[in-house]
């Protein structure tokens, strides 16, 4: 791949994150209550809370550890099982850093890694690949959160 390619993909994958993804979900925490936040209309489904905490330890484990070499503390089944009502502000301070210390991440990725191999979930992956899985993921969720938002309040987010 080339350096020019490589840099290009880093720039969108950053750009996707923080100045695309991130905004949106700034907007939609801010248009819900706290309660509306861990609002859930069948207990199999997911809050918006449980989702900023899943979306926050997927930063932590694929990118902050799998690319940039902090140590993985992810407690995945706790992401979908917290039922204390974490504060909104606090979720969204959680999230925000996990994305700020991405975007550093990502700022310093040298292109010439993308094809290198990271261990993450017992599994070997091009840190290419990672990057794909983590912009793919954000925006399912992304989409999620937008949804329950527009079910809670009624309003047209204008995305």
């Amino acid at each position: 791949m080339s350096d020019d390619l490589g840099k290009s993909y880093i720039e969108w994958c950053r750009f996707r994150l923080l100045s695309h993804y991130g905004p949106r979900l700034q907007c939609c925490v801010e248009e819900l209550s706290n309660n509306d936040i861990w609002w859930r209309e069948h207990e199999t489904n997911n809050s918006v809370g449980n989702l900023l905490l899943h979306l926050t330890g997927n930063l932590n484990q694929f990118v902050l550890a799998g690319i940039g070499g902090a140590p993985d503390t992810r407690n995945k089944p706790h992401e979908f099982s917290e039922r204390q009502q974490i504060s909104k502000d606090d979720l969204l301070r959680r999230l925000n850093d996990a994305l700020l210390e991405t975007d550093r991440t990502l700022a310093r990725l040298d292109p010439a890694r993308l094809l290198d191999k990271t261990r993450i979930q017992d599994r070997d992956r091009s840190i290419f690949e990672v990057l794909s899985v983590v912009v793919e993921h954000f925006a399912l969720h992304v989409g999620q959160i937008i949804y329950i938002t527009k079910l809670r309040t009624g309003k047209d987010l204008k995305f």
